[in-house]
């Protein structure tokens, strides 16, 4: 077996509101900053063991799909390295 990160980034679905990124959006434009578009995101950092990256980020998405993305408005994306 193998340690490996894997990072799951959850975002919410285009269409979906994102009252924590709008708020931010007019903060930063406030302070003079142009944005053309701003979306929150929960980022989950999992340390694992297994047999391959594969295996690794199989074992991650399935914890993206039960607990911590919700499919109905949360899309989500799997990157696996190895752990240093």
């Amino acid at each position: 077996m193998t340690a490996y990160t894997a990072t799951v980034t959850v975002r919410l679905k285009h269409g979906v509101l994102d009252p924590e990124a709008e708020t931010t959006q007019q903060a930063l434009e406030r302070l003079g900053f142009e944005l053309a578009d701003l979306r929150s995101a929960d980022r989950f950092e999992i340390d694992l063991e297994a047999a391959d990256s594969d295996e690794a980020a199989a074992r991650a998405g399935e914890m993206a799909d039960r607990l911590l993305a919700n499919p109905t408005i949360h899309d989500y994306d799997v990157t696996v390295e190895t752990a240093e």
